[in-house]
């Protein structure tokens, strides 16, 4: 099988060779390795291709489902699956040129991320104390800005980063000189841009990486690449975007004589503008000044007006101290009245009269506590066993004066000791017999 497989590729080799072939992409898909693979039909048949990653690195162009193509490569017999399948060596789209077509991809998606979006477009500063450009310094465009930000505005510093500005690693240049320029404190405008030329001449303008730098930016941002009919990603991207290079150094610094020239109109119109508001200001004050009343008259109708209020001052005083010196008559009649003297008679009559009675109180809750008690002691007198005992009863307890006491004859038998309590002293004996009721 081996054997076969490398026989039919070898026949493929020798007797096909190079091919080239149209068709549209489907199925595009890249692998873990980067190598792309795909589709290429027509109306009728279809044939699977492989894009390696060398090839790949090339393209200015992304492949994508739906792409006319025109393909050239080599066909191959893939032994581990047994299919065929061409390995694509070039590529390009049809009807629309590579580069155009690789503009139009890097358009559609930066767009897509609101880069071109107008609210994020930042204004440029009216007065510019520093401009930075990053181009080539060799050509026509960097002597024409100089020259025009000199003519127009001689006071801005120019600070230039030279970078390549087309072929091979370019655009990673310019990107480079754009975050360089952030580096340098004072900048307050950027002029990114280069002399006009074809569409291969300005491709670093549309390059991926100089679009992202310029969005990155974080001082404003004019483009002027090429002449007025060229436009690049750059354009799109950046805050304002000139026509050429030249036209980008006039739109960053406003123009010197015709700002001298508003300041001098300005200059006349604030002159004629103050010496009307003087003449009006004198008008008005002659007007006021005929209005105004003497001082002197005004003076003399104050001072009668200041004896009055002093007549009325002067007589409402003395009522009020008239009536503070009744009030306080008054204050102290009642204050005599209600004095401490005559309160400290009238609460000791009052102890006087509470200390006997508290008194007599006590002497009759002690009488009462008296015959009360007697009546107990009188009453527990006749309750206490110890009268029974005077009247000669006897408290007989078994075995000791502290034995049980015995109520019932049963209880008792012949020989058993007895104790007897009497009303005087106790007795100690032993039973004889005992006759049980």
């Amino acid at each position: 099988m081996t054997e076969l497989a490398a026989g039919v590729r070898g026949v493929l080799d020798e007797f096909v060779g190079p091919v080239w072939v149209a068709g549209e992409l489907s199925g595009v898909r890249k692998s873990a390795a980067r190598h792309l693979y795909c589709t290429l039909k027509d109306q009728q048949s279809q044939l699977a291709a492989v894009v390696f990653w060398r090839v790949v690195q090339t393209l200015p162009f992304d492949l994508a489902d739906g792409l006319d193509v025109v393909v050239q490569g080599r066909l191959e017999l893939y032994p581990a699956r047994g299919t065929l399948q061409l390995v694509v060596e070039r590529i390009e789209p049809q009807g629309l040129g590579a580069l155009r077509l690789a503009f139009e991809q890097l358009k559609a998606r930066l767009a897509s991320e609101g880069l071109f979006a107008a609210e994020r477009k930042r204004a440029l500063p009216r007065f510019p104390r520093t401009v930075g450009i990053v181009t080539a310094l060799s050509g026509a465009a960097i002597h024409d800005m100089l020259t025009t930000l000199g003519r127009r505005w001689p006071a801005a510093r120019v600070v230039v980063r030279p970078v390549r500005v087309q072929g091979p690693g370019a655009a990673e240049e310019i990107a480079a000189g754009i975050a360089d320029l952030h580096t340098i404190r004072g900048i307050d405008v950027m002029v990114v841009g280069r002399g006009g030329g074809s569409l291969e001449d300005l491709w670093a303008f549309n390059e991926e990486v100089v679009a992202r730098a310029i969005a990155a930016a974080v001082i404003p941002v004019v483009s002027g690449v090429g002449h007025e009919i060229d436009f690049t990603i750059a354009d799109l991207v950046a805050d304002h975007r000139a026509a050429t290079p030249t036209a980008a150094a006039a739109a960053v610094v406003p123009e010197r004589a015709r700002l001298l020239a508003a300041v001098a109109e300005s200059r006349d119109a604030l002159g004629v503008a103050l010496a009307r508001r003087v003449e009006r200001a004198r008008e008005q004050l002659d007007g006021l000044a005929r209005r105004l009343p003497s001082p002197r008259r005004r003076v003399d109708a104050l001072a009668v007006r200041l004896d009055d209020l002093g007549a009325r001052l002067a007589r409402a005083l003395n009522r009020r101290v008239a009536w503070d010196r009744r009030e306080l008559g008054t204050l102290e009649r009642r204050l005599a009245a209600a004095g401490p003297v005559l309160l400290l008679v009238r609460m000791r009559e009052r102890v006087d009269a509470l200390r006997e009675r508290l008194r007599l109180a006590y002497a009759a809750r002690l009488r009462a506590t008296r015959d009360a008690l007697e009546r107990a002691a009188r009453s527990l007198g006749a309750l206490s066993p110890l009268a029974c005992l005077e009247r000669g009863y006897a408290i007989v307890r078994l075995g000791s004066d502290d034995g049980p006491i015995v109520r019932d004859a049963a209880a008792l038998a012949p020989g058993d000791r007895v104790a007897l309590v009497l009303g005087r002293g106790r007795a100690f004996g032993r039973v004889e017999r005992t006759e049980p009721s």
